[in-house]
């Protein structure tokens, strides 16, 4: 552990993208859907079914009861033993006020980390979780 340090994370000096471009592709694509909370997720969530649909994977939506959002499950793998089940969502907060000096939606590279609304929070982790998916 690094001096300073809470146990949770640390930060690099240098940091590193360690990212392919089939990731970096799928986290461009989940951020530029403006997935803000007050707006409909169903087109990001269109997209994310017809990528796991690519690689054999059904899944199913779960509406609200405007139907203007839904939720996404997927089972990969088989189901007659326990598994892993991972959450993520995909509503942002929205930009409103903010003074951001690019495009929100769109991913920008700096300084080795990448920028956009929701690269971290969450669809980065979705993406990550979904670039499994062909293997």
């Amino acid at each position: 552990m690094l001096p300073g340090n809470t146990g949770l994370c640390y930060r690099l000096s240098e940091p590193k993208l360690m990212v392919s471009d089939d990731l970096q592709r799928l986290l461009t694509d989940l951020v530029a859907f403006d997935t803000t909370s007050r707006s409909s997720n169903l087109e990001l969530i269109d997209y994310v079914q017809q990528y796991l649909r690519k690689y054999g994977v059904d899944s199913e939506l779960i509406f609200d009861e405007t139907r203007s959002k839904a939720n996404l499950y997927a089972t990969i793998g088989t189901t007659d033993s326990p598994g892993v089940m991972l959450s993520g969502h995909t509503d942002v907060v929205p930009v409103d006020g903010q003074d951001w000096h690019t495009d929100p939606f769109s991913l920008v590279s700096r300084d080795g980390r990448f920028y956009a609304r929701g690269s971290a929070d969450m669809k980065g982790f979705i993406a990550c979780v979904w670039r499994r998916c062909p293997r």
